[in-house]
């Protein structure tokens, strides 16, 4: 494998983890985003899926981000009987987003990224000690 292919290949892994990293921010920022009427749906927790393929030109599989899934879990019930989308018994509902879960997802997306990085920054290194030597 040549350096071109180890670039490309570590590039679509940097690629596919900011697609998580954003979907993740979205997940926290509609936390606590309710509806604005009785009987509204809030927000639905999105989730990234990848996928992978035989990349020709690389001569390896590269990774890119799927079709975003939706988390079906039942939606969070909170009693506040003042507030405009509360039902007829003062209960509204709010995203099945567990922040909790989404920073450590996003805790591993950053070491993924970090670590497709690290690719980058070796292959980077071993082409500039190649070429050293290539001159020498």
């Amino acid at each position: 494998m040549d350096f071109n292919a180890s670039l490309r290949i570590a590039a679509t892994g940097l690629h596919a983890q900011t697609a998580r990293m954003r979907v993740i921010a979205e997940n926290i920022a509609n936390a606590d985003s309710a509806g604005k009427a009785p009987g509204d749906e809030p927000y639905r927790r999105r989730i990234p899926t990848f996928e992978t393929s035989f990349d020709s030109e690389v001569g390896g599989r590269v990774v890119e981000i799927g079709k975003l899934a939706y988390d079906m879990s039942a939606f969070t019930s909170r009693y506040e009987p003042g507030h405009p989308a509360a039902d007829e018994n003062g209960y509204v509902q709010y995203p099945n987003v567990n922040t909790l879960i989404e920073t450590v997802d996003m805790r591993q997306a950053q070491r993924s990224y970090e670590a497709n990085l690290n690719v980058v920054t070796v292959t980077r290194q071993m082409l500039g000690r190649t070429l050293d030597i290539l001159r020498g």
